[in-house]
């Protein structure tokens, strides 16, 4: 029986996807289980992954019924492991030969440990090293943080990342979120860590490949869904109660992910299509009726600053229909009817 199941999902992967499945393959830990979800490639992923599945029983493939997104590749992945323990590792980066047998023997060593976190090393483009992400000080020193510490951490411009092995009956407790294509898959690492009862680090690596041009970082529309994955984000941490400064940090980097959108919108707005502008207009109304005041730290409340930055192009057409999104702003957070429904939570 294997102890650890590995989540891959892949699409259109098939530069960096045999590092990744060597990596797997050559682990000290023998009994584990890889289950890769192609997502509908067009390339030749597939066959690389079932080249990997003949050469190597404990490889599993299947694929998606449409290009779905990564969370929904790696639910229907969850659902078919059968170990305690489960991790999940993107197609483009690969572990240390022994980060698996690291990570089980420290669940062996502190039964309660729910979560253990692997060291994180970015890697370029061409997979060489640029830095390494430091742990809290209480992991780097081997030390346990209690779930709610390690949720903070993770909620407080990730100072605790979100790469590690995890119980699998937590991770089917908790799937990932399919809110949005993109980021909505980051709201689960902060509810497993905040129903953890312990987590750990180990000394396994998890290297982790960033392209410049990734649809995280090049301009794209999917960049925008940052706002709908902090929106589910935010019904989650209703949901489980959280209040008082973690909820208004939060919000506070909330509305910065607004506002960088925001700016992004207005910086390629040349490059949108007609459609495509009036739908993110509404989007962005949408999301700003989300907003309260009460929620916000101080240090990030609206101010009259603000005001200039959704007027910038005065003379452009468009300005009209930012001027009345500020105006439907104020209205919903001072309770008044704006134009358009606000968001319920």
């Amino acid at each position: 029986m294997p102890e650890v199941s590995v989540l891959i999902a892949a699409y259109n992967a098939a530069s960096t996807l045999p590092q990744c499945l060597d990596s797997l393959s050559r682990q000290t830990l023998a009994a584990i289980e890889v289950i890769c979800v192609d997502d509908c490639s067009t390339d030749n992923t597939l066959d690389i992954l079932r080249h990997q599945a003949a050469a190597d029983s404990r490889f599993v493939v299947l694929q998606t019924p449409e290009n779905s997104g990564q969370a929904v590749a790696r639910n229907q992945a969850l659902q078919h492991a059968t170990a305690p323990f489960v991790c999940m590792v993107d197609a483009d980066d690969w572990l240390s030969p022994s980060a698996l047998e690291d990570a089980l023997a420290v669940f062996r060593t502190f039964p309660t440990t729910d979560c253990v976190a692997f060291r994180l090393i970015r890697v370029d483009e061409a997979g060489k090293n640029e830095d390494e992400q430091s742990l809290p000080l209480p992991l780097a020193k081997g030390a346990a943080m209690t779930g709610r510490e390690a949720f903070e951490a993770c909620m407080d411009g990730w100072h605790l990342h979100g790469l590690y092995v995890t119980r699998t009956t937590l991770h089917r407790q908790y799937p990932f979120d399919t809110t949005t294509r993109l980021y909505s898959d980051d709201n689960t690492s902060r509810i497993h860590y905040l129903h953890s009862r312990e987590v750990r680090s180990c000394n396994g690596i998890y290297y982790y490949r960033q392209h410049p041009t990734s649809m995280t970082t090049g301009f794209n529309l999917r960049r925008f869904d940052f706002m709908e994955a902090n929106l589910s984000l935010l019904f989650a941490l209703n949901k489980e109660g959280i209040r008082g400064e973690v909820l208004r940090r939060f919000e506070g980097g909330r509305w910065q992910t607004f506002i960088t959108c925001y700016r992004l919108y207005l910086s390629h707005r040349h490059e949108i299509g007609e459609s495509d502008t009036e739908a993110l207009r509404q989007r962005f109304a949408t999301i700003l009726h989300t907003f309260r005041p009460s929620r916000l730290a101080l240090r990030y409340r609206w101010k009259p600053g603000y005001w200039l930055l959704f007027n910038t192009t005065l003379f452009d057409w468009q300005q009209r229909c930012y001027q009345s999104l500020w105006q439907d702003g104020v209205k919903a957070w001072f309770g008044k009817r704006g134009s358009l429904t606000r968001v319920p939570y």
